[in-house]
């Protein structure tokens, strides 16, 4: 980016963003990772990596410039693991009252249910399971943070104000989502009006999210809290953390999902404005 100033930076992240929304459609639609032993599509995540490191290098840019810094990152997961953690206990009460109310009683199981050579729910407790959960979330959430949060933001940051670029970074991640209910709908699991809503939910869903660690990053000066966020997001609340009903598992996930979001981003965005009237 520094050295070719002729790049701008709206092209240089529509361009980073292709070439990593091309590698996701492979993943997803060529080798279908997930559907394997491996349970996960991380190829193109670490692929993201890579690609965001010979960036870095080109760029004359370094981890730290992009909100890596290595003296913060310990302090700041910490701190957005218990971000997620206040807000999703009170999701997952939300949910638990809904489903009483309803006559549903439910309880709270810890398993991992997303590594099956056939596809199907196996629910697995042993400890490998957990490890390889947390594994390669952590490489999801290293190369989403580093390329949305880190790179598009302090790219897009250049010749738009701050908002502005939270928002179209934010949009892309939306965007980045919408690949999961394509292939729904190509493999005949899902009408092509459920697909267009759901699409629609994940642009809006990972939209607000987007924004709300951008806003992290922006006010810590590092992507490590808004990482530890959605780290906890990916790990506990949507893969190891389930909600038990007489109807099955996890019934109201994505109400779970979107009461905790709305809460965090609630808190985050007037953290926000208080720190710029504070510096006002």
């Amino acid at each position: 980016m520094e050295r070719n100033k002729k790049i701008k930076p709206d092209h240089f992240c529509m361009a980073i963003f292709a070439l990593c929304l091309l590698l996701r459609f492979i993943e997803y639609f060529l080798l279908e990772t997930d559907k394997t032993a491996i349970g996960e599509n991380v190829f193109h995540k670490a692929a993201g990596i890579i690609i965001l490191a010979v960036v870095l290098k080109t760029a004359n840019l370094t981890w730290s410039d992009i909100g890596f810094q290595r003296n913060r990152a310990v302090k700041s997961i910490l701190k957005g693991l218990l971000l997620g953690g206040v807000c999703f206990s009170v999701a997952y009460g939300v949910e638990l009252a809904i489903l009483a109310l309803q006559g549903n009683p439910a309880h709270l199981e810890i398993y991992i249910s997303s590594f099956s050579l056939t596809g199907s729910q196996s629910n697995h407790t042993e400890f490998m399971f957990f490890v390889l959960c947390v594994f390669f979330n952590v490489i999801n959430v290293w190369m989403e943070e580093g390329v949305f949060r880190g790179l598009f933001l302090k790219a897009l940051s250049e010749t738009k104000p701050f908002m502005t670029a939270n928002v179209v970074s934010a949009l892309l991640f939306g965007i980045w989502h919408v690949v999961m209910p394509i292939r729904s709908y190509l493999n005949r699991e899902m009408s092509l009006p459920a697909m267009v809503l759901l699409c629609i939910g994940y642009i809006i869903l990972s939209g607000v999210m987007g924004i709300k660690w951008g806003l992290l990053t922006h006010m810590t000066g590092s992507t490590w809290v808004g990482l530890g966020d959605h780290l906890f997001n990916n790990t506990v609340a949507t893969n190891m953390l389930h909600v038990i009903s007489p109807g099955g598992a996890d019934e109201l996930q994505i109400v779970r999902i979107m009461t905790a979001q709305l809460i965090s981003f609630s808190i985050v965005l007037a953290m926000y404005y208080r720190s710029r009237k504070t510096i006002q």
